[in-house]
């Protein structure tokens, strides 16, 4: 007979062996549910929703009129390959055939058939194919039998273009104004990068639920973000004003054999530019090939490098003159030729003397012994001439940003006298435009406060964003109209007075004033001036009754046909240059001419040497470089 068996402990360890189980599930439940819980949601939304961005178009830029496009979008269609899809003799065979079609040879062959060899799902073979290349591959696409094109797509991607040619060879109009737009889709430079959230707007996004092969749900799609457009731009340029400005700028480089040409035209009253060019250029459209080749050409002269300007700044002598009462355009100086000053000594460009002259007699032959003496009256020592000075270009926006709508600005140099004071040499230098430097922006705006009443504009070139208009601050005053008065005859009495300005601005109907500016240029490199070297500029006005387009014009790096003691012979001079810019903007403008003009009536013939004078009277060889 067999025993009794029992069995309570075995069902006691049993019952105990279920309950730490299942106390572990539930634990190992919580832990996944609680614990894990929020990242295994995500994980199962990412692999069952997805999220798509829908690039927007980026804006348009167009000239004042709202008619000419300056920058706009093109579409190039992007070539893409499945390869997974093909066998590898089909992706062969398809490769032959794409080569073909598309005329690649060399390296872009064979990078073509390297990406459509392996087992990749998605593969982009070309970036961007011509009109040409497109048309061909849809035919390949819709083709039956052997020429037959499968597991490819054609993919339209947007692109910049500029449409207009500028007026040098090679180049887009108003290429460094308007800057480029990289492969990125970011301005870079100019109004492009200044504009690049109007312009390039918001990309729309949409979020939806996809199904097991991944496949967008019908009905399960929402927008996350609306997105916006890219905002269009009307701009203040003038486009057939610009086009004939580079046209100009261009024959008097090549004329002269200057390095580079700039000029500005603005409306001296609101601020506008009404065109802003530079030679050399490029051509916005392949900027790439300029990134390789010759970058420094997306530098713009006209804000984004400085120069020492010359005797232009003698009006800021002559600002700082009138204003404080201290210089009338009467008041005489000696014109002794040479001057010596406490650590140096300065020269007029002949080095002849002209004796007692009328201060405004002393500027239209940009005298520089008489700007000179005429700063060291501006106070009572030298300190107190240099502030005096300085706070006038301060005042008028030299050493400053002018706060114009457009990347790469810089702000010159200017020495705060204050901070490091001048010496003697240096009041002399810098009351005729050496040892300051500038931006050719900077002198239009400057000009500008000094012919418009004396209220200080502050320059942009964008008029609407989405057709609403650009709110610009007003002109600030920082001189009285009587001092404005003042200038606006000094300018005119440099035109008038001397015969050789006379003829090279003289445009029958119309007011011209302005003043000359030849500059050495210094060699940090070699520490000295280069030799037979000079930037040459000329800043004036040109309007009916008064001032109505301020212009500002630069030849860079020019060395002259001939140089003799006081004279140089340009083939295509500052003044004539500014007078030819004048001339395009009257057109532009359509500005009738008027009876009769502060210069005169006639023009004189231009005389090949006046007898004592200085042919391109404002030269400065100062012995000491400040």
């Amino acid at each position: 007979m067999m025993g009794r068996t029992d069995r309570r402990l075995r069902l006691v360890i049993l019952l105990l062996v279920l309950v730490v189980g299942a106390g572990a599930l539930v634990v190992r439940q919580a832990y996944w549910a609680i614990v894990r819980g929020p990242e295994l949601v995500d994980l199962a939304t990412q692999q069952t929703q997805a999220s798509e961005t829908i690039a927007v178009q980026r804006g348009a830029i167009y000239d004042r009129t709202g008619k000419v496009l300056l920058a706009g979008t093109a579409y190039r269609d992007q070539l893409v390959a499945y390869p997974d899809q093909l066998t590898p003799a089909e992706q062969a065979a398809e490769a032959t055939s794409l080569v073909s079609l598309l005329g690649l040879g060399g390296s872009d062959a064979t990078a073509l058939r390297q990406k459509m060899t392996g087992n990749a799902a998605y593969v982009v073979l070309e970036p961007a194919l011509t009109a040409d290349q497109s048309a061909a591959v849809r035919a390949g696409l819709a083709a039956s039998g052997p020429d037959q094109l499968t597991e490819l797509d054609l993919v339209p991607q947007p692109y910049r273009v500029y449409p207009d040619p500028g007026g040098a060879p090679g180049t887009t109009l108003a290429n460094q104004l308007l800057g480029f737009v990289n492969a990125s889709g970011q301005g870079q430079y100019g109004i492009e990068q200044y504009y690049q959230d109007e312009l390039a707007g918001r990309a729309e996004v949409i979020a939806g639920t996809r199904d097991v092969n991944g496949q967008p749900m019908q009905g399960a799609q929402s927008v996350v973000d609306a997105g916006q457009a890219g905002a269009d731009l009307q701009l203040t340029l003038d486009a057939s004003l610009q086009l004939q400005v580079e046209k100009e700028l261009y024959a008097a480089m090549v004329a002269d054999g200057a390095a580079s040409a700039s000029a500005v035209v603005m409306d001296p009253t609101s601020g506008a530019i009404l065109a802003w060019a530079s030679v050399p250029g490029y051509d916005e459209n392949d900027y790439q090939t300029v990134a390789d080749t010759d970058a420094g050409r997306f530098v713009d002269p006209v804000i984004s490098t400085i120069y020492e300007p010359g005797s232009v700044m003698k009006l800021f002598v002559a600002a700082a003159g009138y204003s404080s009462g201290l210089i009338k355009p009467t008041t005489r100086f000696d014109d002794s030729g040479t001057l010596r000053v406490a650590n140096g000594r300065i020269y007029d460009a002949d080095r002849r003397p002209m004796g007692m002259l009328a201060f405004q007699d002393g500027i239209a032959y940009s005298r520089n012994v008489v700007a000179a003496r005429a700063a060291a009256t501006l106070g009572k020592s030298t300190a107190a001439a240099s502030r005096a000075l300085y706070a006038t270009w301060a005042a008028l926006g030299i050493g400053t940003d002018t706060g114009v709508d457009v990347s790469g600005e810089v702000p010159g140099l200017a020495t705060d006298p204050s901070k490091s004071p001048w010496t003697p040499i240096d009041l002399a230098n810098h009351s005729f435009g050496q040892g300051v430097a500038v931006t050719p922006l900077q002198l239009a705006t400057s000009y500008a406060t000094m012919a418009n009443g004396g209220f200080r504009v502050q320059p942009h070139v964008v008029a609407a964003v989405n057709g609403q208009a650009v709110t610009v601050p007003t002109g600030v005053p920082v001189l009285s109209s009587a001092v404005s008065a003042q200038l606006r005859a000094l300018m005119t009495h440099v035109v008038t007075s001397v015969p050789y300005y006379h003829a090279g601005t003289y445009i029958p109907g119309y007011t011209v004033a302005g003043k000359t500016g030849t500059a050495q240029i210094w060699d940090n490199k070699t520490n000295d001036w280069v030799p037979n070297t000079f930037d040459f500029s000329f800043v004036g006005y040109v309007g009916t009754s008064g001032p109505q387009a301020v212009i500002v014009v630069r030849l860079d790096h020019v060395q002259p046909k001939v140089i003799a003691q006081g004279q140089f012979q340009l083939a295509i001079t500052s003044y004539q240059l500014f007078r030819r810019a004048a001339q395009d903007t009257i057109v532009a403008l359509d500005l009738p001419p008027q009876a009769a003009t502060a210069s005169g009536t006639a023009a004189p013939a231009l005389p090949t040497q006046q007898p004592g004078m200085p042919q391109v009277p404002d030269v400065p060889p100062p012995s000491t470089r400040p």
